[in-house]
């Protein structure tokens, strides 16, 4: 069954909504996906892959119905219809947590949109939140409640570009105390898992800078510290 859905996808079909068996008996792929987005309205497309032999199952387009000429449908336009790609988040039941959570934190970010599972599915049942979409520093994100097969780690992190020590700060302290963990070089991880660099442009200029002295010196700076300090990279800077 399988290999006929690949084959309709491979023809650039619409394939139907795989069964809660066939989910069942497949692996999911990453905690960090990424959500493809078509232009094709109503259209859910599932593309069964392998890895290291076993299947797994990456929905890479998701739309909904919605008419908004005469408002039929009650749907409403989300984040998905404009844009092309999204960054999908792989939670344990806490997708809408961390949304908040990343929305108070940073400017420019909000929760756009909670959608709730029409059905049962490996990790939940219907009426569940199945996803959350939702925006930080104006770029958009899917959280995504897959349950606890999945978890973060530091091979995937997001930076996030400060210009100013308070700013810094700021960004810093509402991720480590708030159930986080401080790391070295501009890392920290929040109370979800997800890896950040809190990273001053100051460090950035510093370490890129044409004279290797100074360029060696600001690094030199930054492997001492967890939370970058712009003063002491400045400081090295000038020597």
């Amino acid at each position: 069954m399988l290999s006929d859905k690949a084959a309709a996808i491979s023809q650039n079909a619409v394939i139907a909504r795989p069964t809660i068996r066939e989910l069942k008996a497949l692996h999911y792929n990453m905690a960090i996906p990424c959500f493809l987005l078509s232009n094709s309205p109503c259209e859910t497309t599932y593309v069964p892959q392998e890895s290291n032999g076993r299947p797994i199952l990456a929905i890479l387009a998701t739309r909904v119905c919605y008419d908004r000429s005469d408002g039929a449908t009650g749907r409403t336009r989300t984040v998905t219809h404009k844009i092309k790609i999204a960054t999908c988040l792989w939670f344990n039941k806490n997708a809408e947590q961390a949304a908040n959570f990343y929305a108070a934190t940073f400017p420019d970010s909000k929760v756009t949109a909670v959608h709730k599972a029409p059905g049962d599915y490996p990790s939940g049942k219907a009426g569940d939140v199945l996803t959350v979409e939702f925006t930080v520093l104006g770029q958009p994100f899917v959280g995504l409640n897959g349950g606890p097969q999945f978890t973060f780690d530091e091979a995937v992190s997001f930076q996030v570009f400060t210009d100013t020590k308070e700013e810094t700060d700021r960004y810093w302290n509402a991720i480590v105390n708030d159930g986080g963990q401080e790391n070295a070089c501009s890392w920290c991880k929040d109370k979800f898992g997800l890896s950040w660099q809190i990273v001053p442009r100051a460090l950035i200029e510093a370490i890129t800078d044409p004279d290797a002295a100074v360029a060696r010196r600001a690094m030199e700076a930054m492997m001492t510290m967890k939370k970058i300090d712009i003063g002491r990279i400045e400081a090295a800077r000038r020597g």
